[in-house]
């Protein structure tokens, strides 16, 4: 049994020398020393031994078994340690490549159109002012004189959350807001989301962007708003667009114009895109009506003032000639990265 032992001994360690690579060494442990292993086979038979021998052929054996598993434990770091090796080698990192440029976001069109007529706006001396996208009756009809009964409420299909309640149609509610809780002079632009129940198509959407003025003082007259208008005009299209107004209707101004710009993609001649009259229309405009005033606790007979809304959509639209305005919110990066 001696001899066996020494035989299994030996035959094991050069088979671990010999072995390629670490599953080769798992093989000749589970072969040696597993429950079905040469080694434990021989041990299984120490019950025919006599008393004198078993105690030790048992040392000699646990001996040949820590042998063993001293040699397959060695040969296994040596293989895991060759494998990290190769791995660091064909990894390796050359830390003085350039890095490759990190991409940087930018700003959404919408933004970028936004933050421009802001700028222009406070150049002109005009505050900042926000309010809820949730409003009520009364903040975004009522107080702009537009009762229950007013047709002018069929020109918008609101988005009501409960009876008095609702996803406010225009920014102007923003407007009432300031006027009821900050005395003349006021000189504000309200910018934000609105909505209205619009079908999906290239030029509509029920979700859009506006930014409305106001400004409120003594002796406002018409003159005024008119040279506001063509400012801000210039000041997007450039100098030598021309402003033109029209008239028109709003509950909440009287009088009331439409403004329309050259258009800048031919100039004023006449193209697809200002189907053929040479105008673009930018925004409606008109003289604070007196009976808003009064619903806000202004006096119409000290303070006058004038009032504008902006389609923030069709402006961006219009200065980066994009035909759709459904581009501006799939979020495509095809479409966005060329901004």
């Amino acid at each position: 049994m001696k001899e066996k032992l020494n035989l299994i001994k030996e035959s094991a360690l050069n088979a671990i020398s010999a072995a390629t690579d670490e599953k080769a060494i798992e093989e000749i442990r589970v072969s040696v020393l597993g429950k079905k292993g040469e080694l434990t086979a021989i041990l299984k038979q120490m019950g025919g031994l006599s008393p004198e021998e078993r105690p030790i052929v048992g040392q000699l054996a646990n001996k040949i078994r820590a042998e063993i598993e001293a040699a397959v434990d060695s040969a296994k770091k040596a293989f895991a340690a060759e494998s990290e090796n190769k791995k660091l080698k064909e990894e390796k990192i050359d830390i003085t490549m350039p890095s490759k440029p990190a991409k940087v976001g930018k700003l959404h069109p919408l933004n970028t159109v936004l933050n421009d007529m802001i700028d222009i706006f406070q150049s002109m001396g005009f505050d900042v002012v926000d309010g809820p996208e949730v409003e009520t009756d009364h903040y975004n009809f009522e107080a702009l004189n537009v009762p229950q009964d007013h047709p002018a409420r069929d020109m918008q299909d609101t988005f009501y959350l409960a009876e008095n309640l609702l996803l406010r149609t225009q920014t102007s509610a923003a407007q009432i807001r300031t006027m009821e809780t900050r005395k003349p002079p006021i000189k504000i632009i309200c910018p934000g989301r609105v909505f209205r129940a619009d079908e999906v198509d290239a030029t509509h959407s029920p979700v859009f962007h506006q930014i409305e003025g106001l400004v409120v003082d003594k002796n406002i007259t018409m003159c005024d708003l008119k040279g506001v208008l063509e400012q801000f005009a210039h000041e997007i299209y450039g100098p030598d667009t021309e402003v033109k107004f029209r008239p028109s209707f709003f509950p909440f101004t009287e009088p009331s114009v439409e403004v329309d710009v050259t258009c800048s993609e031919c100039k004023g001649k006449g193209c697809r895109v200002c189907k053929g009259s040479g105008w673009i229309e930018i925004l409606g405009a008109g003289m604070v009506h007196p009976r808003v005033l009064s619903a806000c606790g202004i006096d119409p007979e000290e303070y006058s003032g004038f009032a504008f809304g902006i389609g923030l959509d069709r402006l961006t639209t219009t200065r980066y000639k994009i035909s759709d305005i459904r581009l501006l919110f799939e979020n495509d990066l095809r479409f966005l990265d060329q901004f």
